[in-house]
């Protein structure tokens, strides 16, 4: 028989200073950890957490971002925070993923300096006028004030290895990551956003579900983002991935969790609906060990891969890419009153292109070259369109200042009534794109292939 390990006991620093019982190697009669710290002098398994808040006990969420030391959910392992960080929150004892905040989970799947978030001003409202033990309102300035957020999700743009995403990311210390109007309204914004520009859409879910304190109003998120959803997958025929962290419950698990693509899970995630307890007391049956558990939901066909954190971004960068690289695709098409005017980072990006020309350059400190920039010759190519089909105007297109000359911007946009206009008209029109006719374009017929019009 193999020699029996000796036990040793020592204090390890860490937050409480309790003595702990680690085992020593004899093999060679030095002192060497062989194993995990266990923090339970009578070596039986931690507690659970909720077990011990049901329990009576006083136990409080670890808050990892403070002090040097922390310990695992699941074994007790006492962890490094900084080499914690550096391994993407993953137990070095037992392999189990903790949590991470929605800036760590941001950093760790997009590429440096190419995140773009969106929405950032969006703030609950109290529309009910809630109040348990405290207000709705004092609840939502505490969660502000604890995290940094204005709400529980994180959307915006980045790249994945070079490849552009959308990507919303939910945050489980703003109130327990639960699903109300604003995580709702930011979601679809998102969506609908890379819908309209042919982008991936990337969504981590970690949530208690639906806010109570909102009522109907969260609930009505479900369907909202559920619909995003269908007209991004179903009537554009662009790719939507959901990865599922721990935990993923309730309305989330209802809704957009389970609406992916592709479903992706961590390992150990509890995800479910109803709670366990509820179940077993609604079924009156002792349920598995691993119920509700992403490999239990992998075995039983719910997800389809379960994977590390540490691969996880080149796990959807091979899934992307092989998305991509599809040798047949079915060409998608969004209905019409989804193609609405502007969004709101449209209306930035117009705006910002606004600065530069009052300005007097493009940003880098030289004049409008309209001829040469793509970008300005497509939009050279609207206002002539338009002129011709809306005004008639065919002396127009052979003035000085026709197809064939570059367009004037800062004479156009000279007058400072002319951004409001255009604003408020592009949000309250339809742009429709149709071919070019020759009664309309007799003159332009070699240079332009479309014209729209605005409804």
């Amino acid at each position: 028989m193999a020699p029996q390990a000796k036990p040793m006991v020592g204090r390890v620093p860490g937050r409480s200073g309790s003595p702990c019982v680690v085992a020593a190697g004899e093999a060679n009669g030095s002192p060497i950890v062989t194993g995990p710290i266990s923090v339970n002098p009578s070596m039986s398994p931690a507690l659970d957490p909720v077990a011990a808040a049901e329990a009576g006990k006083s136990a409080k969420a670890v808050d990892r971002s403070k002090g040097l030391w922390t310990r695992c959910d699941k074994c007790g392992t006492i962890l490094y925070i900084k080499h914690l960080k550096e391994h993407h929150h993953i137990c070095f004892g037992c392999n189990y993923h903790l949590k991470m905040s929605s800036m760590e989970r941001i950093n760790h799947l997009i590429d440096a300096g190419t995140w773009r978030p969106l929405d950032e001003t969006l703030s609950p409202v109290d529309p009910l006028e809630f109040s348990d033990l405290k207000s709705y309102t004092d609840r939502i300035k505490e969660a502000q004030e604890k995290t940094g957020l204005q709400d529980g999700v994180r959307t915006g743009t980045g790249l994945l290895h070079g490849i552009p995403v959308a990507l919303g990311v939910m945050d489980f210390t703003y109130m327990g990551g639960s699903m109300g109007s604003v995580v709702g309204e930011k979601l679809t914004r998102l969506i609908e956003y890379a819908t309209q520009e042919g982008m991936p859409v990337i969504i981590v879910c970690t949530s208690g579900g639906a806010r109570m304190q909102e009522g109907i109003f969260s609930l009505m998120q479900m369907a909202k983002i559920s619909a995003a959803l269908h007209v991004h997958q179903n009537c554009a025929n662009l790719l939507y991935i959901a990865i599922l962290t721990s935990p993923t419950t309730g309305g989330v698990t209802a809704s957009f969790g389970m609406l992916g693509d592709v479903i992706i899970a961590e390992p150990q995630a509890i995800i479910g609906f109803a709670g366990r307890r509820v179940i077993e007391q609604t079924l009156q049956e002792q349920l598995p060990d691993d119920f509700q558990t992403a490999e239990y939901l992998l075995e039983h066909g719910l997800l389809d891969l379960v994977v590390p954190r540490s691969f996880l971004k080149g796990a959807l960068y091979e899934i992307i890419d092989f998305y991509r690289a599809a040798p047949y695709k079915k060409r998608g098409m969004i209905p019409f009153g989804v193609q609405h005017g502007t969004f709101l980072t449209t209306e930035e990006k117009v705006r910002r292109r606004w600065a530069q020309w009052s300005r007097g350059g493009n940003g880098n400190g030289k004049d409008l070259a309209v001829a040469g920039d793509s970008s300005t010759v497509s939009y050279r190519e609207l206002v002539s369109s338009y002129r011709t089909l809306v005004a008639g105007d065919a002396a127009s297109s052979g003035s000085s200042r026709g197809a064939a000359a570059p367009l004037d911007l800062q004479e156009l946009l000279a007058d400072p009534e002319a951004l409001p206009g255009a604003m408020e008209l592009a949000k309250q029109s339809k742009i429709e794109w149709m071919a070019r006719t020759e009664e309309l374009l007799a003159a332009q017929q070699d240079k332009m292939q479309y014209v729209f019009r605005m409804k």
